[in-house]
Formats: C-alpha cells, sequence, structure tokens
C-alpha cells in the first residue's frame, strides 16, 4: 500500500482510521479470490478490512482464512447461508471508523476507488456516495448504473414506485461526458459508502428484505431522514454477473433467488412502503429469469433435440423438480430471518 494518507479537514487524521471495508456474499461464491485480489491490489488508501463469509464452500473458506492470514483482514465466518442483509449488519458490527464500504463478493474495483469515495463524503457531506456501477466483463465497459432514481409517486389513487438506472448497458465510451459528480436518489450495495453514525442512528439494515429492494429501501429511508446520496463516477468497479457458476454456487444461488424469498421479501417491502402488491411480476420478469440462468443452455438444446413444444414442457419440469430438490435442501442451511428494528 502507498504511504499513509493524511485528512486535512480532520485536523491530520490518518485516513486509515476513517474507513471500513465490509465485504459480504452476493449470489456466488466462486469469485471471491479475484474480488478479494482487485481489492488488495487497486486500493492505495490504508482502510480496515472485514470479510462476512456465509457458509461458502471448502475450497473458498480456506481461501479466505489463508488470505486473512495474509492481508490482515478480519474475516467474520458463518457456517449458514447469509442473506445479504444479515452479512452486512454482522459486518458493521466490527466497525468504528467514520465511513464503511458495502462491497458483494463478485465486484473488481478500480484503481483509486476507495479515495474517490471517501473524497467525496468529505467535499459535500454525504452520508452515502456510490461509484459508477459497471457489468460484465471486460471490466470496466459497459454501464450497470450511474447513479439512480428512487421515488413514490400516486397514480390514479395507487402509490407506485419509480426507479430508474441512468445509462444503463451503454457502453461507458458513449456516456463519458456526461459522468459528473452528482446528487442522486439510487445507489446500489455492489459498492455503497454510508457514514457510519447516519447508519448507527437508523438502524440495522432490514433483514425482513432477504433478497431483492434493500438498496431502494435504505435509499428510500435516507431521503426521507433528509439526508444527501451522492453519485462519484471517479470511483469506478465492475459487478461481474454470472455465468459461469461452480458446483458450490448453485445451492445458494437457487435458495438467494428462491420464489419463497422473493415473495417474503416484496410482501413486505410494499407493506412497509404502502405500496401495491407487484411481486409475482417481478418474480416473472427478473427473479425466475435470473435464478434459472444457472441452467445455461440446457433449456436451448433440449428445444434442438425435442423440438421448441416438448422441449420447453421437458426442461420446465426437469427444472421445476430440479430447483425443489436443491432449495429444500439449502434452506436448511440457509439462516432464518433475524427480527431487528427497522430503519424507520
Amino acid at each position: 500500500m502507498a504511504a499513509d494518507p493524511v485528512d486535512s479537514r480532520s485536523g491530520g487524521k490518518d485516513l486509515r482510521e476513517s474507513v471500513t471495508v465490509v465485504v459480504v456474499p452476493r449470489e456466488r461464491f466462486s469469485y471471491t479470490r479475484q474480488s478479494v485480489e482487485s481489492i488488495r491490489h487497486n486500493t492505495l488508501l490504508p482502510f480496515r478490512w472485514v470479510y462476512v463469509d456465509g457458509g461458502s464452500p471448502r475450497p473458498v473458506a480456506r481461501y479466505l482464512r489463508s488470505a486473512s492470514d495474509r492481508m490482515g483482514f478480519d474475516l467474520v465466518r458463518r457456517e449458514r447461508y447469509l442473506t445479504p442483509n444479515q452479512a452486512r449488519n454482522l459486518g458493521f458490527e466490527r466497525v468504528d471508523t467514520e465511513y464503511v464500504v458495502f462491497v458483494d463478493n463478485d465486484v473488481l474495483v478500480e484503481p483509486g476507488w476507495l479515495e474517490a469515495l471517501v473524497r467525496c463524503a468529505q467535499e459535500t457531506g454525504a452520508v452515502a456516495v456510490g461509484p459508477l456501477y459497471c457489468i460484465g466483463l471486460p471490466a470496466g465497459t459497459t454501464v450497470h448504473m450511474a447513479g439512480g432514481e428512487a421515488s413514490l409517486h400516486r397514480k390514479n389513487g395507487v402509490l407506485r414506485l419509480h426507479e430508474l438506472h441512468r445509462h444503463q448497458n451503454l457502453p461507458v465510451a458513449q456516456v463519458e461526458a456526461h459522468l459528473v459528480r452528482s446528487r442522486c436518489e439510487l445507489i446500489e450495495f455492489h459498492c455503497m459508502l454510508v457514514r457510519s453514525s447516519a447508519l448507527r442512528r437508523l438502524g440495522p439494515f432490514d433483514e425482513r428484505l432477504m433478497n431483492t429492494r434493500e438498496h431502494i429501501d435504505f435509499c428510500l429511508t435516507l431521503r426521507a431522514h433528509g439526508h444527501d446520496i451522492w453519485f462519484e463516477p471517479a470511483s469506478r468497479l465492475t459487478y461481474v454477473a454470472p455465468p459461469p457458476f461452480a458446483w458450490g454456487d448453485v445451492p445458494y444461488y437457487l435458495l438467494r433467488w428462491s420464489d419463497q424469498w422473493s415473495r417474503s421479501t416484496m410482501r413486505h417491502f410494499n407493506a412497509k412502503w404502502n405500496l401495491e402488491d407487484d411481486s409475482a411480476q417481478l418474480i416473472r420478469n427478473w427473479i425466475r429469469p435470473h435464478r434459472r440462468a444457472v441452467f445455461g443452455r440446457a433449456p436451448g438444446i433440449a428445444r434442438r433435440w425435442l423440438g421448441r413444444r416438448l422441449g420447453s414442457w421437458v426442461t420446465r419440469r426437469v427444472i421445476d423438480c430440479v430447483e425443489r430438490c436443491v432449495i429444500a435442501r439449502a434452506r436448511g442451511k440457509g439462516a432464518a430471518p433475524i427480527e431487528r428494528r427497522p430503519h424507520a
């Protein structure tokens, strides 16, 4: 790491005492090594580091133990699967710095990513800051979100959620000139800097949000309390979305995106914010297709061999059966939601 930088705004305080990075599982484990090495090699600003490992397969667990010894990060291991918000709450229990940065375990960061987030928070007074999120490989080429919008609007007597990811799926080169530091309404937990004092006042992340909407919930809560959220394009990272999968990823991935967890999450989120229940639409249009990426090209191959109609029927039945069996077994290893004081 580079020489220890000093924050002139804090009376010469060493920034090592200012920021903790908390890494948590997102949806798989097989990208752990690449992500850890990315953070290690592309972070010049000294920081404290907490890694929350929820039920990773033995090879990944062994790597994390070894990496923890070599790199000096605090490893929090649970033998059961954790929801992302459970993992964030566990990690935050170890935080005593001014800022905490939550990072998913499947991202590649670019040099200067952490410095830019902290600088933005210091210069704007922001309570939360998000980077430019890219998606897919090669890293840093396609925008996932450049700040976003999230607000509640009443239409025809019904309260609805408006959500927008700016510049989504556009080439970074195409929108580079439009990427400027600015206030926004929405950032994501792929990477999010938060002032620790604000998070302590708001209380733990809502663990009844098991697999989706947790970033929207937190950003709505921040803004409801009058806090600013900023987008900082000088900080950049890439979410490396699956596939591919390792065998050890499959149980957690299917459980993480299961219909049961999704329905429970959406019903709670909608009730919390007085929204119309749209869980069926979200599951049909996004959750289920995302979950079934684990089966790769098998459905297409079956349709080519058996014909479109028969192949679709067979694959649907087989996939449904496999999902039920794997999810039922994974559920025994999955951590149940823990009731804690909500944000709002």
